[in-house]
């Protein structure tokens, strides 16, 4: 090939490339500010320098000084605020929405956004009650939107990297025992905010207190090592350490979660010396334990001796949620990250629902 033909091959790529463009951000709506988790979008479309992922084209919230608050922390014009979904939705029209509200209205949000082909992310857990949960999960299916839930756990590569091992790789060979910690002081103790903590400590606007909050990352994360299995029985401890700060709602709480050939046990506290949220998990031959969200120790059987191993953010499906949201509404990903998905998400009400019953009545639910 001549000199000549090279350049005009190189020059005829180069064009081109220069001739497509790049994707447009996707448009997102942000549905209530009283869950402080939603600093999480608010970086990303604001200080994250060079993304193209989101795009914030309106932002639902009746409370004007809460919005106001927001506004002057991250620089955007109060011209994005509406004071209802509705009037937000239909002046803007996202593509898909992520809700910061009371976990007893994420029902609301789907109603109205579904019919109108919105996406929609909740922030943990789907719902306050399964009954919620499975009129949600109709109204996505009948709309056709993805239906999404946020765990912080979901981004950590430590629990992609160890799902790898034990499902994928076989390293430990089949789950025997899973006992997943999360939780931290609590709340009021970490200094939540308190239009946060006025929903976070009911049991009608939470579904419950420590039970429900952090309950449901170890429910998520026991659904997905035993890949959607439905338990046998759910049984549940919950007690009130603190009640002249949470007096409504339990602020310990153990769950065991029973599998024909395996147990989960799940302990969720605001009563923790510190912040927590790792994972250990039990095979017949060894163990592999996510210590947070990079570091592992592993000991793949008797005779091997116990390793450190770390895990990166690349082992995790996206490095933030909004990033991942952004790749499903653009038909990126063919099929969802089971730690968010709908049917991961229904079987973990069903656990958190028999969980409450079980704690209240004092008696191990059998699920059929």
């Amino acid at each position: 090939m001549t000199l000549r033909l090279v350049i005009f091959f190189v020059m005829l790529a180069y064009v081109a490339n220069a001739q497509t463009p790049a994707r447009p951000p996707v448009r997102i709506g942000v549905v209530g500010l009283v869950h402080t988790h939603v600093h999480g979008v608010f970086h990303k479309a604001y200080r994250e320098k060079g993304q193209t992922d989101i795009q914030i084209v309106g932002i639902a919230e009746p409370d004007r000084q809460l919005a106001e608050r927001y506004a002057k922390q991250y620089g955007f014009p109060m011209s994005l605020v509406y004071p209802t979904i509705d009037a937000m939705l239909d002046a803007t029209k996202p593509e898909a929405v992520t809700d910061f509200g009371k976990i007893i209205d994420h029902l609301k949000t789907v109603r109205l956004a579904a019919p109108r082909g919105i996406h929609v992310m909740v922030e943990k857990p789907l719902a306050v009650s399964l009954d919620h949960a499975r009129q949600m999960a109709a109204l996505a299916q009948k709309h056709k939107i993805q239906l999404l839930t946020n765990y912080e756990t979901t981004w950590y590569g430590s629990n992609h990297r160890a799902y790898a091992m034990t499902i994928g790789e076989k390293a430990i060979g089949d789950v025997r025992k899973l006992v997943i910690h999360d939780g931290h002081q609590g709340p009021q103790e970490i200094g939540c905010t308190p239009e946060f903590l006025t929903w976070l400590t009911d049991p009608v606007e939470n579904g419950a207190g420590a039970l429900f909050d952090f309950g449901c990352y170890g429910a998520n994360l026991a659904t997905w090592l035993m890949q959607g299995q439905r338990p046998t029985s759910v049984m549940a401890v919950t007690g009130q350490i603190k009640p002249h700060i949470y007096p409504k709602v339990d602020d310990e709480a153990t769950i065991i979660v029973t599998y024909p050939k395996a147990q989960a046990v799940i302990q969720a506290s605001w009563n923790w010396p510190y912040a927590r949220k790792d994972m250990e998990v039990y095979g017949q031959t060894g163990s592999i334990m996510a210590l947070d969200a990079k570091r592992m120790r592993v000991r793949l059987n008797e005779r091997e001796p116990e390793r450190m191993l770390e895990a990166t953010s690349a082992d995790a499906p996206a490095p933030d949620p909004f990033a991942y949201l952004a790749r499903v509404v653009r038909g990126d990903e063919k099929e969802i990250d089971n730690l968010t998905s709908l049917p991961n998400n229904l079987v973990v009400m069903e656990i958190l629902e028999a969980a409450r019953t079980s704690a209240k009545t004092g008696k191990i639910v059998v699920l059929h």
